[in-house]
């Protein structure tokens, strides 16, 4: 069932809902200076307002109705991706909420050693990486065992690898076992055989080899994928795939997954900045966004059909400040080259020509890190600087989402935030991390919306070259034209269609 695009609207009468959690560090006007709490209060208001639309659309309608097929979804907390996918995805479970499998209650000590281990390696290979020359070293030995051979020429790639084969031995001596048969239980207990999705390939291994009686989905959070995605015997295996990109899915089949088990889905982007087919949330935004790209229409001829098209017409005045938003992974490799982005921004903060947020997710330590040097640089109050988190990553993701309505440019590493170009962000691309951040890279450079970063300390510069010449905006356009949408949508009649 499609989603309604009419959201409910409040009267100016009632009450305010409560405010979001820690979502940013802004300076309250001279009225309110001295009641700092009830600033943040209106401020946390007037953000959720902002996405009054969606926000009442999202979870008063299909969210709450049994229009949705019911699924098991499962992510693994490992930096951001995984979850982040996951998070649209829990319109189809019971408690609207997805499972970590290497943290969810009465876990087997011996399954979160093995989850944990990987999980600190992964955080310390991705901070490593910053240190000079022994950094990148290192980190490229790592790479080696998850690295994307080249696609040309076409050739059997389904001979499994080493890390692939060590990943099966852990499974086959019980690694995953109790999680399996968790959910199998509970699936009886409902009388049905729940589908799974899995943002992650080895939970699908896992319930192929401990036999989870359901169906079972791999959605793939990069435009193209190593070996190891693939099952160790990919044409004996049951999992269906969801890819992003039609690279994923000719990828998956040189691995030998069979073709009726791949399903070009798209990726599934937040339904709360999209709204349902017609997009009109989306498209609301959107013209916001162009108009701070290309506030004089210099360059409005270029894209004029596009404009014409898809978005009518743009507004006389956009309903934000034009807005940077730079996003932190998970590990907080990144959390330096913020403070040397708001460092070269600064006086177009004061002059109040920039907003930015800074996305901190839900790490204590990462938060702390960017206000303490905000607090150095003197912009710990100002309210052109947001930072964007919260207390747990659903809090995180919704104001994540929400302040995303409100961003022109977004200036990430090339993740799974790529993807979210679709929803017209155009991207500033921090360095890579990583064989698979290399092909999202090319991805975007090949879509058109994206720009590689170019030396930090002239942002002020460069950033307002870009602008000038009416690149942003181009690239805004590009990634909502070429860019799929509706990921989720599509997924969920795959899932119908799959499970009768």
């Amino acid at each position: 069932m499609a989603l309604s695009a009419q959201g409910g609207t409040r009267t100016r009468t009632a009450k305010r809902p409560t405010p979001l959690k820690r979502v940013c560090i802004p300076i309250p006007p001279p009225g309110l200076r001295k009641n700092y709490k009830q600033f943040l209060e209106i401020f946390n208001y007037y953000l959720r307002e902002g996405n009054k639309k969606c926000y009442n659309q999202f979870m008063n309608s299909d969210l709450k109705n049994n229009n949705w097929p019911l699924a098991r979804v499962v992510a693994v907390s490992m930096g951001y991706g995984h979850q982040r996918t996951a998070y649209p995805l829990r319109v189809f479970t019971l408690d609207k909420k997805f499972i970590n499998v290497n943290d969810y209650p009465d876990i087997p000590g011996k399954d979160r050693q093995i989850w944990e281990s990987s999980r600190r390696f992964y955080e310390f290979i991705s901070n490593f990486y910053n240190l000079p020359l022994i950094g990148k070293i290192g980190f490229s030995i790592f790479d080696y065992f998850q690295k994307i051979p080249q696609f040309y020429p076409k050739r059997d790639l389904s001979k499994p690898d080493f890390v692939l084969r060590r990943l099966y031995i852990l499974i086959q001596k019980g690694w995953g076992k109790h999680l399996i048969e968790k959910l199998n239980n509970e699936n009886k207990k409902i009388g049905k055989k729940l589908p799974l999705i899995s943002t992650f390939f080895t939970p699908a291994f896992m319930a192929e080899v401990h036999r989870y009686q359901g169906e079972i989905f791999c959605v793939v959070c990069d435009s193209d994928v190593s070996r190891t995605w693939a099952p160790l015997m990919p044409s004996k295996s049951r999992i269906k795939y969801f890819a992003p990109t039609e690279r994923v899915g000719e990828r998956l089949n040189l691995y030998g997954v069979k073709k009726e088990n791949i399903f070009f889905t798209g990726y599934p982007l937040p339904l709360e900045n999209i709204g349902d087919e017609k997009m009109i949330l989306l498209k609301e935004d959107l013209k916001n966004r162009i108009y701070n790209l290309d506030p004089d229409k210099k360059n409005f001829s270029k894209y004029q059909h596009l404009i014409e098209a898809e978005l009518e017409e743009i507004p006389q005045k956009s309903n934000h400040l034009l807005t940077l938003m730079f996003a932190i992974g998970g590990a907080g490799a990144q959390k330096e080259l913020a403070i040397e982005i708001v460092k070269s921004l600064k006086e177009k903060v004061l002059n109040k020509e920039l907003k930015i947020f800074i996305s901190v997710g839900v790490k204590p330590l990462v938060r702390q890190f960017i206000e303490k040097a905000l607090w150095k640089l003197n912009l710990q109050k100002n309210y052109h600087i947001a930072l964007i988190g919260g207390e747990n990553l659903y809090d995180y993701f919704q104001n994540f989402n929400q302040a995303l309505r409100k961003t022109d440019i977004l200036w990430t590493k090339p993740s799974e935030l790529s993807f979210y170009t679709a929803l017209g962000l155009p991207i500033i691309m921090a360095p890579t991390i990583g064989s698979q951040e290399d092909f999202n890279r090319e991805w975007l450079l090949k879509l058109g919306s994206a720009v590689p970063q170019e030396n930090v300390k002239y942002t002020n510069q460069w950033l307002f070259d870009y602008l000038k010449d009416g690149f942003f905006a181009e690239a805004a356009m590009q990634g909502f034209i070429e860019g799929n949408k509706m990921g989720v949508l599509n997924i969920k009649k795959i899932i119908e269609i799959c499970s009768g």
